[in-house]
């Protein structure tokens, strides 16, 4: 039987047989919280959860749920930030333009975040978070240039709207 894991380094190894994955594991080049892939499986496991191994591991690691390989249960932090700020530009001054700097950083975290997301391997989550933070404050700075717009384009003062709309 053949075996393929994902190194510390997030890179793909194998497939190798029993022998090479009980020495890398001797090497501690592999631990029960490695992911490992057996040739004709669906999914990824644990090394510690397999019973072929179980005897060189102390004791099994605990069963989260579904393994992704590639995927880490991390959430970018200015993902979230940039989210933050686009919801707050909407829910806290939905038509003021005092909320520009809340749409602006909301913009700016988003895409930062973006960016990081996809340099990193394995990528850390929170790419929806961005992507609606990214949304969000662009709707809310065109929305709020708009209604600027809209209000300079506005007669000022004392208007008889009775004139306009007998």
């Amino acid at each position: 039987m053949n075996y393929r894991i994902i190194g510390a380094d997030g890179k793909t190894y194998g497939p190798v047989g029993l022998p090479d994955l009980r020495q890398w594991i001797a090497q501690s080049r592999a631990d029960a919280r490695t992911l490992v892939h057996v040739e004709g499986a669906a999914d990824w496991t644990y090394l510690g959860l397999l019973p072929e191994l179980a005897a060189d591991f102390s004791a099994p690691p605990q069963r989260i749920g579904a393994v992704t390989p590639g995927v880490s249960r991390e959430t970018n932090s200015l993902a979230t930030a940039g989210f933050v700020c686009g919801l707050l530009a909407w829910m806290c001054c939905c038509c003021s333009p005092c909320c520009f700097p809340f749409s602006l950083a909301g913009l700016l975290l988003s895409l930062v975040a973006l960016a990081q997301i996809s340099s990193q391997s394995p990528p850390p989550g929170g790419r929806a978070l961005a992507i609606i933070g990214l949304v969000l404050s662009a709707a809310h700075l065109l929305f709020t240039f708009g209604m600027i717009l809209l209000h300079a384009a506005l007669p000022q003062g004392n208007v008889n709207w009775q004139a306009h709309f007998p």
